[in-house]
C-alpha cells in the first residue's frame, strides 16, 4: 500500500492535467460519435476509469521491483503478441486484438510499457560515455522481436511507435557520431527493403499521397484531403459543438479515432486548436521536468522514455492530420478513442509517478 509520505510526494498537479485532457478527449468522441452506434464516449469513460484504478495500482508497487521483473513481463507479452497471429481477432485489417466479453485489448499497446521497464533495466547500468556495440544491439534486439510481430499482425504503425523508445534509451546511454551514422545507414537500407519487400501497393499509396494527395483524392489521398478542409474551416472560432460539416456529416473518416484533432480544428477553429496544444504542452512538459526527481538512473530513464513515447504519438498524429506524415493509425494520446491506447498512457503516466513519489526513499 501507499504510505502517507509518498501521497505527499505524488504530483498532484500532473494527475490533474491528465484526467482534464481525457475529460477533453470523451467530449470530442462525444462530438464526432454521437450519432453512430455503439456509444463510443460511454465506452471512453469507463475505459478512464478502469486505467486510472491502473495508474494507482501501478503506484502501490516500487518501480524498482517492476524494472527487476521486467524481463518476465516482456516475455510474457512477447508471447501474447506471437499468439494472436493465431487466435487473435481481426479488427481493420490486423490481428491486433484479444476479444473479451465487454470490451477488446491490444497487447501491442500496452507492451510498450514493457519495453520501457526493460530497456531502464538493461541501460541504467551502463557507465561508459558512449553506448557500446553489444548494449546497442541488445536494445534493438528488445524492441524487434515485438515490432517484427506487431508488424506480421499487420499493424505498421503500433510497431513503428517503439522505435522512438529505443531511440531515447540510447540518447541516455550516449551516442558518438559513428553510432549515429551507423543507425542511419541502417535505417535507409532497412527503408529500401521495407519499400520494395515487405510494403503492401496500399501502403505505398498512403506515402505518395503525401507528395500530391490530389492524384486520388478519393482514395489514397481521401484522409488527407478531407483533413485539411476540415481544420481550414473551422477558421479563427470554429462552427461550434456538434457542428462541424465535415465531421457531422460523415465526410472525415476516423472521426472519433486517428482524425479527431481534425474535429477540434473545425468545430473550435485556431483558438480551440492552440488551446488544445497548450493543454497537451502542460502534460508534456510536466513530463519531461520530472526528469530531475529521480532517485536512480532507472528512474531517468523511464521518464525520459515515457515522455518521448508520449510526445512523439502527440507530434507523429499532428503531422499526420494536417498531411506531413503517412496515414499510419497512430491515435491522438488521450483525445482519440481507444481504450488500450488510454491504458497505456495512463501506465506510463503512473510510472513517472512512480519515480517522482519514491525519490526520497532510500537515500
Amino acid at each position: 500500500m501507499i504510505d502517507r509520505n509518498l501521497l505527499r510526494n505524488t504530483d498532484w498537479i500532473l494527475i490533474a492535467v491528465l484526467l482534464l485532457n481525457s475529460i477533453l478527449g470523451v467530449a470530442f468522441i462525444y462530438s464526432s460519435s454521437h450519432y453512430l452506434p455503439g456509444s463510443y464516449y460511454v465506452k471512453q469513460i469507463f475505459w478512464i476509469i478502469l486505467s486510472s484504478i491502473a495508474l494507482f495500482l501501478f503506484l502501490s508497487v516500487d518501480y524498482g521491483i517492476l524494472v527487476t521483473y521486467s524481463f518476465y513481463l516482456y516475455i510474457v507479452f512477447t508471447g501474447i503478441l506471437g499468439g494472436l497471429l493465431f487466435f487473435g481477432t481481426r479488427v481493420a485489417g490486423a490481428k491486433s486484438w484479444v476479444r473479451f466479453p465487454f470490451f477488446s485489448f491490444q497487447p501491442s499497446e500496452v507492451i510498450k510499457i514493457m519495453i520501457i521497464l526493460l530497456l531502464a533495466h538493461v541501460f541504467a547500468k551502463f557507465r561508459r560515455d558512449y553506448v557500446s556495440v553489444g548494449k546497442g544491439f541488445l536494445g534493438v534486439t528488445i524492441i524487434s522481436v515485438p515490432a517484427f510481430l506487431v508488424a506480421l499482425q499487420p499493424d505498421l504503425g503500433t510497431a513503428f511507435s517503439y522505435i522512438p523508445i529505443l531511440f531515447a534509451a540510447l540518447v541516455l546511454a550516449g551516442l558518438n557520431r559513428k553510432a549515429i551514422v551507423g543507425i542511419l545507414i541502417f535505417g535507409l537500407i532497412l527503408g529500401i527493403f521495407g519499400w520494395n519487400f515487405a510494403l503492401k501497393d496500399y501502403q505505398k499509396k498512403r506515402l505518395t499521397a503525401l507528395i500530391s494527395p490530389g492524384q486520388d483524392p478519393l482514395g489514397s489521398g481521401y484522409h488527407i484531403l478531407q483533413s485539411k478542409i476540415a481544420i481550414g474551416s473551422g477558421g479563427f472560432l470554429g462552427k461550434g459543438f456538434r457542428k462541424g460539416t465535415q465531421s457531422q456529416l460523415r465526410f472525415l473518416p476516423a472521426r472519433h479515432t486517428d482524425f479527431i484533432f481534425s474535429v477540434i480544428g473545425e468545430e473550435f477553429g485556431f483558438v480551440g486548436v492552440v488551446l488544445i496544444i497548450l493543454s497537451c504542452s502542460i502534460l508534456l512538459w510536466r513530463l519531461f521536468q520530472s526528469i530531475g526527481h529521480s532517485r536512480d538512473r532507472e528512474g531517468i530513464y523511464i521518464i525520459f522514455m515515457v515522455a518521448i513515447m508520449i510526445s512523439f504519438q502527440f507530434l507523429i498524429n499532428l503531422m499526420m492530420i494536417i498531411g506531413l506524415f503517412p496515414i499510419a493509425g497512430i491515435p491522438l494520446p488521450l483525445y482519440s478513442y481507444g481504450g488500450s491506447s488510454l491504458l497505456t498512457t495512463y501506465l506510463g503516466i503512473s510510472l513517472v509517478l512512480n519515480v517522482k513519489m519514491r525519490r526520497f526513499v532510500n537515500i
